[in-house]
């Protein structure tokens, strides 16, 4: 083989490599929802951060269905997208463990799982009643808290929930229950087991309201009819990932995983992708 054609032979291989690197890119692109893992740059964990985060090796995940920042589903596709879900499985990818997503009906029984060891770390408000109960990174998100009312609703601010024979609903067990219970003097707090019986309720005229952060909020407006989430806010949720208490050694690593998520905008896109809505909005 002269020269001409052995420099033809070895440009055909490395044509049909590059093609075929191509090709098998772009199957995996296809047949994952995104690609997280890859997006955050990788920094190598030390055996005794993967033991302290994911002790059973691999890391479990709780989530719950319905928000945004935790755990939603392409109605179309069925694909899953949310915050706690996609850093899961990025922090996973980090430590170089499975991952384990372990849904549960409400964010109560998330923190509750974590409480007891059940899993590993979620993305939830970081209040300081749960910092007595599970450890926190620094906030990544702001989000706006508001109401969920009917279009034709007399109730058309915050200011005006608070009524005699107003029947507002609130997640059972979570920290908008635990806040508006203090606030409020006359209107009745209804705690509901699941945003799936909020639908339900709210379409029954079983309930007036419905409050909590405007993720979830614009989620459930967008699978109802008749329905808008009010223009003006009632606070802010400032949330965070969240681990077990007693895992200090890998709290340094988390740390510094979630700055790195934020401050490359891969959290942001991670909201997008799930549709977040109700971002803080800049002064």
């Amino acid at each position: 083989m002269n020269s001409f054609m052995l420099r033809s032979h070895w440009c055909g291989l490395w044509l049909a490599a590059a093609l075929a690197l191509t090709a098998c890119a772009g199957r995996e692109q296809s047949s994952s929802q995104f690609s997280t893992q890859a997006q955050v740059a990788q920094v190598k964990a030390e055996p005794s951060v993967q033991s302290a985060l994911a002790p059973l090796g691999v890391l479990r995940v709780g989530v719950y269905l319905g928000s945004p920042t935790s755990l939603v589903r392409d109605a179309k596709s069925g694909a899953s997208y949310g915050v706690a879900y996609e850093l899961g499985h990025a922090l996973a990818a980090q430590l170089n463990v499975p991952v384990q997503v372990v849904q549960y009906p409400r964010v109560a029984e998330v923190i509750e799982a974590l409480k007891s060891g059940q899993v590993d770390m979620t993305f939830t408000n970081a209040t300081a009643a749960r910092a007595k109960e599970v450890d926190f990174t620094p906030a990544l998100i702001q989000l706006e808290l508001g109401l969920l009312v009917p279009v034709n609703s007399t109730i058309q601010s915050f200011e005006s929930v608070d009524r005699a024979g107003v029947r507002l609903g609130v997640s059972q067990g979570s920290s908008s229950q635990g806040v508006l219970s203090q606030r409020l003097k006359h209107a009745t707090l209804v705690p509901v087991p699941s945003l799936t019986q909020v639908q339900q309720l709210l379409t029954e005229h079983k309930l007036d309201a419905f409050a909590t952060n405007k993720g979830i909020l614009f989620e459930l407006a967008e699978k109802m009819t008749d329905v808008h989430v009010l223009n003006d806010s009632w606070g802010v949720e400032n949330l965070a990932i969240a681990i077990p208490k007693g895992r200090d050694a890998g709290m340094p690593y988390l740390q510094a995983f979630a700055q790195r998520a934020q401050k490359t905008g891969q959290v942001n896109q991670m909201a997008q992708r799930a549709g977040l809505r109700g971002l803080v909005r800049a002064n």
